[in-house]
């Protein structure tokens, strides 16, 4: 059985990082997917640093018709879009966005009237069925999603 779909909604603070992460860890049963992990908190770490901390988000984790784990996270900040940076070796941040383009297959943003998503596709876990269905809300606590 599949661990997909995921949908939570929830303010993107620093405890949420490794909240969301023990709960995927918990759906997945075991299966590994650090990939996964590293760019849900990734994506969730862009938002608190560049939007502000207590930003309602809505975690989306799904399948795709070709296999993949499509992971979108949504905002309401419509023109602040994620950038590449350039890292020294020194610096503690600006790795993120290099992080998710080297580890999914592919990665985007799409632009709403009142917010974006950006999202990522990664190769899905080796034992990980297809997943099928519309999001089940598994509820983090938090907002609403957002406007």
């Amino acid at each position: 059985m599949s661990p997909l779909p995921i949908a939570v909604d929830l303010l993107a603070v620093p405890k949420a990082v490794p909240e969301v992460r023990h709960l995927l860890r918990e759906r997945c049963g075991g299966v590994d997917s650090p990939d996964l992990l590293l760019c849900v908190s990734e994506l969730l770490t862009n938002v608190i640093v560049h939007l502000g901390e207590g930003t309602p988000v809505t975690l989306r984790v799904s399948g795709t018709c070709t296999g993949r784990v499509r992971v979108e996270l949504s905002d309401p900040e419509p023109c602040a879009w994620p950038a590449m940076r350039s890292a020294a070796g020194g610096d503690e941040s600006g790795r993120g966005q290099v992080l998710v383009d080297a580890l999914s297959l592919r990665w985007g943003v799409d632009q709403g009237a009142h917010g974006k998503t950006v999202w990522c596709e990664l190769a899905a876990p080796t034992g990980w069925e297809r997943a099928v269905g519309e999001p089940v809300a598994v509820g983090a606590g938090g907002a609403g999603p957002p406007a």
